[in-house]
């Protein structure tokens, strides 16, 4: 079967490499693909939103699955326009992608089906976001309600800070039209966790669990990235409060979309805060994450074309996931500067000697070819993967493999994965 890879990302390197693994693959072809993606399959030059140029590729090459990976084109309804053309797209449709395109909508299909998550408000209007921030004397979460590529979240201990963040959302419009629309929560405390599950409407898999690391500092500090890192598994995430959290949410979630007549199929992603009273909602995602796919899929044994094929037809009861026991840490390599500006074109050395340590894969994100040779050509760059027999050991060997790579401005955190390692 051939396949078509939508995206650009580290992410769907990783999906690149996991799918090219599958003995049912034919042609794997990625659209537009980076540096690393090239060793997987075939790159097409054709952007992610470019949907009418990408289902005309698919018809003429045969493709008889669509993997989409970021989550602009699945809001603008790609996976609806190839399904109408016969074609399987792995994904949700973009009344389901909602979930993550609009945290109005997620907020309140969690509130009807009792989902637990942050008390918080929707605001249209910066003048009214204003006047409830400014009558709260505790901590605040502002958030823009459409998507704003993971950066669109402020945490703010004294509310004052909370109505600049709302200001600069909302009028300065830092991330245009994703802020035409405010959540003001109240600020959760305890340790998150990232837990992603297969979908096909009916049928849930919960996968290893995994946790990101969003700051851009070491100690959680300075301004929400991307994702600056990730491990698999969790060890806040015992066996116990994966059952709780499948029952809990996933299960009324799931529930939730097809009473509200937008059933969900493809990943589910759901941002666990785990406070004191449990675990409670912090967002959702409707792709795979990125830094988090790095690690869970290093662990992943399993046929991944197999299981998106489950997904599509309805037949997720039928699969059965097997995961390696070790676990796996993802540090991500940033151009200096991010998430603010940055340069691009800086030359990247040190990638063979990084691929040679075993059970380590670099996972390109922001990379391209140029003249011969691969430079950076966003914000996170790699993301430099291992696996070992213990959290630390797999932590060790990341860093080792980082430190072989060079580029102009290189930046990472050195502390991903010390929270499961204290564990």
């Amino acid at each position: 079967m051939n396949v078509l890879l939508v995206g650009s990302g580290g992410r769907e390197h990783a999906l690149a490499w996991k799918l090219a693994q599958s003995k049912k693959l034919g042609k794997l072809y990625i659209a537009p693909g980076n540096a690393g993606t090239e060793a997987c399959g075939e790159n097409i030059s054709i952007g992610v939103n470019d949907t009418d140029m990408l289902l005309d590729f698919a018809k003429q090459n045969d493709i008889g699955l669509v993997v989409i990976g970021p989550e602009d084109p699945l809001a603008a309804g790609i996976v609806d326009i190839f399904e109408a053309a016969g074609i399987k797209a792995f994904g949700p449709s973009a009344g389901a992608a909602q979930l993550e395109a609009d945290k109005a909508f997620a907020k309140q299909l969690m509130r009807s089906s009792s989902i637990s998550t942050a008390e918080g408000r929707i605001f249209e209007r910066f003048s009214d976001a204003k006047t409830y921030i400014a009558s709260r004397d505790e901590a605040v979460v502002v958030k823009a309600a459409g998507l704003a590529k993971g950066k669109g979240v402020y945490v703010c201990d004294d509310p004052s800070d909370g109505i600049l963040a709302a200001e600069k959302i909302m009028r300065d419009k830092i991330f245009g039209p994703a802020g035409d629309k405010v959540i003001v929560e109240d600020k959760l405390l305890g340790e998150e966790a990232s837990i992603l599950a297969f979908v096909d409407g009916r049928n849930i898999y919960v996968m290893e669990s995994s946790q990101d690391h969003k700051p851009i500092g070491d100690g959680d500090t300075g301004p929400n990235t991307g994702g600056m890192g990730a491990y698999s598994p969790a060890p806040v995430v015992t066996e116990r409060i994966m059952d709780q959290i499948t029952r809990e949410i996933l299960v009324p979630t799931v529930d939730g979309m097809n009473r509200n007549g937008t059933p969900y199929k493809g990943v589910l992603y759901a941002g666990i805060m785990m406070t004191g009273g449990g675990p409670r909602v912090l967002e959702y995602n409707v792709r795979f994450g990125d830094p988090e796919t790095q690690p869970i899929l290093m662990r992943l044994k399993s046929d991944l074309l197999q299981v998106c094929l489950a997904v599509c037809d309805g037949r997720l009861d039928k699969v059965t996931l097997e995961w390696d026991r070790r676990p796996a840490v993802c540090v991500v390599m940033a151009s200096g500067g991010y998430p603010g500006s940055y340069e691009k074109g800086k030359k990247i050395t040190g990638l063979d000697e990084a691929d040679k340590i075993e059970d380590v894969v670099v996972f390109h994100a922001g990379t391209t070819v140029s003249d011969g040779d691969i430079v950076t050509n966003g914000g996170r760059v790699l993301g430099v993967t291992a696996l070992a027999e213990t959290i630390g050991e797999a932590k060790e060997k990341a860093y080792r493999a980082v430190d072989k790579i060079k580029f102009e401005g290189a930046y990472c955190r050195r502390d991903i994965a010390d929270k499961a390692i204290k564990k």
